[in-house]
């Protein structure tokens, strides 16, 4: 069984960092997608960042130069580095991965970043 379990939201000023984690199991995160979503209030669940098993990336162009995912294969673990957040970067966080067919994802982890 595939599971997703988000950490490292929280408060943070403009201009400020935070590095989000998402410790997976039931999948390996070496050699399958895995990426970060968030959802703003009232907004739709968007893609910020994914990270394909042979190592590719892409980023929403809005977290372009700000934000790097990651991955740590001995610890199973994905990253994502927030650097420079803005207000608008403010939503619930949630991993995501896909696997035989089926979506799976975190319960979320809330960033709120204060102006």
């Amino acid at each position: 069984q595939v599971q997703l379990e988000e950490s490292g939201g929280g408060l943070v000023q403009a201009g400020g960092s935070l590095r989000l984690s998402c410790a997976a199991s039931g999948i390996a995160v070496s050699i399958n997608t895995l990426g970060w979503y968030r959802q703003a209030p009232g907004k739709q669940r968007e893609l910020v960042a994914r990270l394909t098993g042979g190592g590719n990336t892409n980023y929403a162009d809005s977290v372009k130069g700000r934000f790097t995912i990651s991955r740590d294969n001995a610890e199973n673990t994905v990253y994502l580095q927030m650097n420079s957040l803005k207000p608008e970067d403010t939503a619930v966080y949630y991993c995501w991965t896909w696997l035989s067919g089926w979506n799976y994802w975190g319960k979320g982890t809330l960033v709120t970043v204060s102006s």
